[in-house]
């Protein structure tokens, strides 16, 4: 089973650069998206063989996730069901026979951290959301969670220790899903591996010279840790800021 997940930093504006012929090519069983950047009807993707679902927000051209599946699920559900946290399209949930799948666009801290308490009331709320999700039945989720886990998750770790995306507070929320016994699938597979980035700012040719963040992530309930076959960062796909990521399960 073929996992992809790619924050698209705006979706109508993928799609001129290639996101279909990467759609096609990936053949993924569920494919994720996250900050599509539009509302209901602006825009129609021509996706046979697959089930589409949409969460937008409230606010245009802001925000979003969508969630492409072969497999038609049991149900499906937009959001945590907590109002404040549901207006701005970050959460689709669903459900299969063997487990939950859910996407996720974790808010960002934003410039000066002027977001950062507010995204600290999120994380409690959307790891509340997942144990009680696993009290029914393991959890896959995956998506822009806007952290930087450890040191070797980006290039320049001392000089970014208070930015958003890597300060103490958000890295501490990341080690909590870890310790309520989530397994992040890549470093899983590889412990050790540096270089290897999900994001790279548009500025200061940052792609180009590789100085980048690992900041989308796949995750998995310990119990599904015998179905892990593989992860992978797609750095050479571009079309966004981001680049896809995979989780390839038996």
């Amino acid at each position: 089973m073929k996992l992809i997940s790619w924050n698209v930093n705006g979706i109508r504006a993928c799609v001129q650069k290639g996101f279909m012929d990467f759609f096609q090519e990936a053949d993924a069983d569920i494919f994720c998206i996250q900050e599509t950047k539009m509302q209901e009807g602006q825009l129609e993707l021509d996706t046979p063989g697959y089930h589409q679902y949409w969460n937008y927000a409230e606010r245009k051209g802001y925000s979003g996730t969508a969630i492409f599946t072969k497999e038609e699920p049991l149900s499906y559900s937009c959001g945590m069901g907590i109002e404040e946290h549901d207006k701005e399209g970050r959460v689709i949930t669903l459900e299969y026979g063997d487990f939950y799948f859910v996407t996720v666009y974790t808010p960002n801290a934003q410039s000066e951290l002027a977001r950062l308490p507010y995204r600290m009331q999120w994380e409690d709320a959307f790891l509340s959301y997942l144990k009680k999700l696993e009290e029914d039945k393991p959890v896959i989720f995956c998506g822009d969670l806007n952290v930087a886990a450890e040191e070797i998750d980006l290039k320049n770790p001392k000089t970014n220790r208070k930015n958003a995306g890597f300060t103490d507070e958000e890295r501490d929320k990341f080690r909590k899903i870890k310790e309520a016994g989530f397994i992040d699938t890549f470093r899983h597979f590889y412990p050790d591996t540096e270089g290897i980035y999900s994001w790279w700012s548009y500025r200061f040719r940052a792609r180009e010279k590789n100085a980048g963040w690992r900041i989308d992530y796949f995750c998995a309930s310990e119990s599904l840790e015998d179905r892990l076959e593989d992860a992978k960062i797609h750095t050479s796909v571009m079309g966004s800021d981001h680049c896809p990521v995979e989780l390839d399960l038996h």
